[in-house]
């Protein structure tokens, strides 16, 4: 991958080759009790609020219906690199999401606090490795990608956007917001549609859906597809454009969600002690190798 500046105001997250070196000077290591729920998602409070503001910022101006179909278009062929899911993961340890006030572990680390509190709770197996994989989407990173179209909240495209999702404030300086075809509450779709017809803001979530949705279980699916939409699955803010089907399948999200969000601490698991646990799960249900 290719060197990006560190001066490049299209993205406000740090040149990704130079992640791991940087950590410490920019997110020293806390020391604090684990958060309660309510300090969870605290967008007003954080440290990291400035950039996660600037980040939702150029997230809300750019996430247009015609860059999510230019992203579908070039990241949908899976043609950019065939590797392991290991192979990944281990990209994955060099990124720490700067659109999360929450936590500043690594990726692998999140994973795993999500997956294992998932298991320590009896869930079957399918959900402990949804938990596992539920971020691998991240690694659209290593192709290039700015943070902003690949991590933080998701949204649909195509249709107004909801006052609901965090930081409204920015989709002013969306042109979709003043284009007639997207601006009413429907938009281009219609009512009860089914969120499979409707378009979402480009990230993590949809590309591993794209790539898993031959493999896993239905709900699990689901979770890796929504787990970022806040604006519906705390905020209810786009049933209209659900479908019977749907709602069925959020209460899996809707499950999923408390363990994603509240099992970030700062103390780190064992990865080394939980891979064959993992790689033993992982190749159930996957195959060796995986088109990106």
């Amino acid at each position: 991958m290719g060197s990006v500046s560190k001066t490049n105001k299209g993205n406000p997250m740090l040149n990704i080759d130079d992640w791991e070196e940087n950590l410490k000077q920019r997110y020293p290591e806390p020391e604090m009790p684990v958060k309660n729920k309510e300090e969870f998602r605290n967008y007003v409070d954080s440290d990291r609020a400035k950039t996660v503001r600037e980040f939702y910022r150029l997230n809300h101006k750019l996430q247009t219906y015609d860059f999510v179909s230019k992203k579908e278009e070039e990241f949908l062929k899976f043609n950019k690199k065939e590797m392991s899911l290991w192979e990944a993961v281990d990209f994955l340890n060099t990124l720490v999401d700067d659109s999360d006030p929450d936590i500043d572990l690594d990726q692998l680390q999140h994973l795993l606090q999500t997956s294992e509190a998932i298991r320590a709770d009896g869930h079957p197996d399918w959900f402990v490795l949804t938990g596992f994989l539920h971020d691998i989407g991240k690694v659209l990173c290593l192709f290039g990608e700015p943070q902003w179209a690949v991590v933080g909240d998701t949204f649909p495209v195509g249709c107004k956007f909801s006052n609901k999702i965090v930081y409204p404030e920015f989709f002013k300086e969306n042109p979709d917001s003043k284009d007639e075809r997207y601006n009413t509450h429907y938009g281009i779709y219609t009512p009860k549609c089914g969120l499979d017809q409707v378009k979402m803001s480009w990230g993590h979530d949809e590309y591993l859906y794209q790539i898993m949705k031959n493999y896993l279980p239905e709900p699990a699916l689901y979770i890796i597809r929504y787990h970022s939409f806040y604006a519906q699955h705390r905020e209810n803010a786009y049933t209209h454009l659900m479908n019977k089907k749907d709602i069925e399948m959020f209460e899996w999200v809707k499950k999923f969600n408390p363990y994603d969000l509240y099992t970030k601490a700062p103390k780190k698991p064992n990865s080394k002690q939980l891979k064959p646990y993992y790689e033993d799960l992982v190749s159930k249900y996957l195959p060796a190798t995986l088109k990106f």
